[in-house]
């Protein structure tokens, strides 16, 4: 009996979990907030090591970014690629959750599995007031990733790719 009442809370968790990060997709602030309340794990993550808040950010839902920030979400939690909620914002051009994450006690430095930053995603696609900002709050723009890119060098537009052998 006590292997299925596990199994059973199990399944209730993974429910609970999608509910939650479809909610963060979504912007659906009001189930969010419920989920905040109840005293829900915010940095809970995915097989992806995604949480609500990375979601919320790549998918450029701003108030939803502010509710789970404001309610205690860690912007530095990065996946399991070592990419975070500022990286995917940037990324997807969501210049203002961008700010936002900016805000954030996170390094500017913090690196994810390619030892790319944040600084050279801004740098690789052109988001030059991004990349000031990330200067003004400390972000090394001469870091280099595994390849021998910059932050500066990428905003360049010198790109420097893997040797195919």
């Amino acid at each position: 009996m006590s292997a299925m009442a596990l199994a059973d809370e199990s399944n209730v968790g993974g429910q609970l979990q999608g509910y939650c990060f479809d909610a963060a997709r979504r912007g659906d602030v009001a189930i969010l907030d419920t989920f905040i309340e109840s005293g829900y794990a915010l940095d809970t993550q995915d097989s992806k090591g995604y949480t609500a808040l990375i979601l919320a950010a790549y998918n450029g839902q701003s108030e939803a970014v502010e509710h789970l920030l404001k309610a205690g979400a860690n912007a530095c939690v990065q996946d399991k690629r070592g990419n975070t909620a500022l990286m995917g914002a940037i990324f997807k051009g969501e210049l203002k959750i961008a700010h936002r994450l900016m805000a954030t006690a996170c390094n500017p430095d913090q690196r994810n599995g390619a030892g790319q930053t944040a600084a050279m995603y801004a740098g690789l696609f052109k988001r030059v007031e991004l990349l000031n900002d990330l200067s003004r709050k400390g972000a090394d723009l001469n870091a280099e990733d595994a390849l021998g890119n910059s932050a500066a060098r990428l905003a360049n537009g010198e790109i420097r790719m893997p040797v195919a052998r």
